[in-house]
């Protein structure tokens, strides 16, 4: 059964060997993940082979893609069509809800 509410604490915790924490909330097309990120960590360039938007919650840094280097702070939305490669770099800790959307 699918909870209606849940909230990000309830939520299973991972943390990779940089640091980087991520919950997830599974749906059936779509998925929901908060992401933080410690200051001073960059994501290498990769894609997804998905569709995928991002929220910046709190936090800054410098966004790459196709179309050069940009800063980020909170308020920034990034949108990537599926295989669309990004790379990034995070300045201070970071708060992220990525939406993905999967098939």
């Amino acid at each position: 059964m699918t909870d209606h509410l849940t909230a990000w604490d309830a939520r299973a915790e991972t943390v990779a060997a940089n640091g980087v924490a991520k919950r997830m909330i599974p749906g059936a097309g779509a998925s929901l993940v908060r992401v933080v990120v410690p200051a001073g960590v960059s994501a290498g360039r990769h894609s997804h082979e998905h569709e995928q938007f991002v929220q910046v919650i709190s936090g800054s840094g410098f966004l790459e893609t196709e179309q050069g280097r940009t800063p980020f702070a909170a308020g920034s939305v990034f949108h990537f069509p599926a295989g669309t490669w990004h790379a990034a770099a995070f300045e201070t800790e970071t708060v992220l809800v990525e939406t993905n959307l999967v098939s």
